[in-house]
């Protein structure tokens, strides 16, 4: 396997090197989002959720509610941010790229009931339709994204022409800027010090909430600005993949694998998993299973190039029969390769349930994560994930934790 280009550069900003270009990064991005909306014929998005708006604006914010805040984003003139009780006061002074600002409506989730939910959804239309208004943008197309069915049949009351901003965002996100890869590179670097945290903790007697913890604070010490729980499956409970998080007490012997994902560079998701052995070298089946997923996973990478669909990387994972199962939906995120980026399940996808029959062209600047498993229900398995990026002269790998067998820990 190829590895992509290491960073120089790390998370802090200096005048006297080139590093990460905040500013740049919400320009193209920006730039990336108008192009689309022309090329497909609309006039704006409009847009909530944290991996749209971050993407549209650069900005944060609460979401612990769904649309507590969202964007209205033209093809042509600048976006209007609608931000949350709470923090529309201190922003603006914190995002001056912004214009335009306004209160956003929000009806939690039905909480107040469903008139109360209706009348207020009412108002958000009203007040959408306003800015539509003061733009010009009344009879053109809305793209939206990220809301549900009480506000855009609010919009469409209210006589705006609503289509499905999805396919047109996915469209737009596809491929990533230099600064796009560069913070996915650093989430992923961050990371490495989890796995490496995880590498010294996991020994017989250990808890599995409390290693993953503690890796999940190295990854954050590294420069990681966000990080989940981190889960941690050992073993009978690895595989295929059902609770984590258990408290279950490792033993000597266990395959213990972690799947670090969502760790996020501002805004930039990792998905990465990587398998451990506890106390002593994996047993000859174990060897096996896993020296097979390498190949597998290597077969799917090598087929990632320029000119290549999603068709040929998926020929390379087997069957879902080869497990036993039905049908193709049974290995859904099992057996996969997904784009990723502020959205951890961007486009393209690569499966045998979709791709074989519908192919996704990939592209420079795409940049997807691969993964695969192997085991027995009840006894255990091994996981292995990779992250890579689309060059002119293939797929290149992102991550760089060892990843060609399995490790024995603790280190050291």
């Amino acid at each position: 396997m190829k590895y992509a280009e290491q960073l120089r550069h790390g998370i802090n900003i200096g005048d006297w090197r080139q590093g990460i270009d905040v500013e740049r990064l919400r320009t193209e991005r920006q730039e990336k989002a108008r192009k689309g909306l022309r090329g497909h014929g609309v006039a704006a998005f409009l847009a909530a959720r944290p991996d749209n708006t971050r993407y549209l604006t650069g900005l944060r914010g609460p979401e612990f509610q769904p649309q507590l805040w969202y964007v209205l984003f033209p093809a042509e003139g600048d976006p209007v941010v609608f931000h949350h009780a709470g923090w529309l006061p201190v922003y603006p002074g914190e995002a001056p790229w912004i214009k335009e600002w306004r209160l956003a409506r929000n009806w939690l989730s039905r909480g107040p009931g469903e008139e109360a939910s209706r009348l207020e959804a009412e108002r958000f239309a009203k007040e959408v339709k306003q800015e539509l208004v003061a733009k010009g943008l009344q009879n053109e197309k809305l793209a939206v994204v990220g809301f549900d069915g009480l506000a855009q049949q609010a919009l469409r009351d209210a006589g705006v022409t609503v289509v499905d901003g999805w396919p047109i965002m996915l469209d737009v996100t596809k491929t990533k800027t230099v600064d796009e890869i560069a913070c996915l590179k650093t989430a992923f670097a961050a990371t490495d010090a989890g796995w490496y945290r995880t590498w010294e903790l996991l020994r017989p007697g250990a808890l599995d909430v409390e290693v993953s913890a503690q890796a999940m604070l190295a990854a954050q010490k590294a420069g990681a600005d966000e990080v989940p729980a981190g889960h941690l499956r050992s073993g009978i409970l690895a595989f295929d993949r059902a609770f984590a998080g258990t408290g279950r007490i490792i033993n000597y012997g266990d395959l213990v694998y972690g799947s670090f994902c969502s760790v996020k560079y501002m805004g930039y998701n990792t998905c990465y998993y990587r398998t451990f052995s506890v106390g002593k070298e994996p047993d000859a089946q174990a060897k096996s299973w896993y020296s097979e997923l390498v190949e597998r996973l290597n077969n799917v990478i090598e087929a990632i190039k320029p000119g290549n669909t999603t068709a040929d990387a998926a020929k390379h994972f087997p069957p879902a029969s080869k497990w036993g199962y039905k049908e193709e939906a049974e290995l859904l995120t099992l057996e996969i390769g997904h784009g990723i980026g502020l959205y951890n399940y961007g486009y393209p996808i690569i499966n045998r349930l979709w791709s074989l029959d519908h192919p996704q062209e990939f592209e420079v600047g795409m940049t997807l994560a691969i993964e695969g498993r192997e085991g027995i229900p009840g006894e255990g398995g091994v996981r292995l994930e990779d992250a890579v990026v689309i060059t002119e002269n293939g797929a290149e790998l992102i991550d760089r934790w060892p990843r060609d067998e399995v490790l024995v820990a603790p280190h050291g």
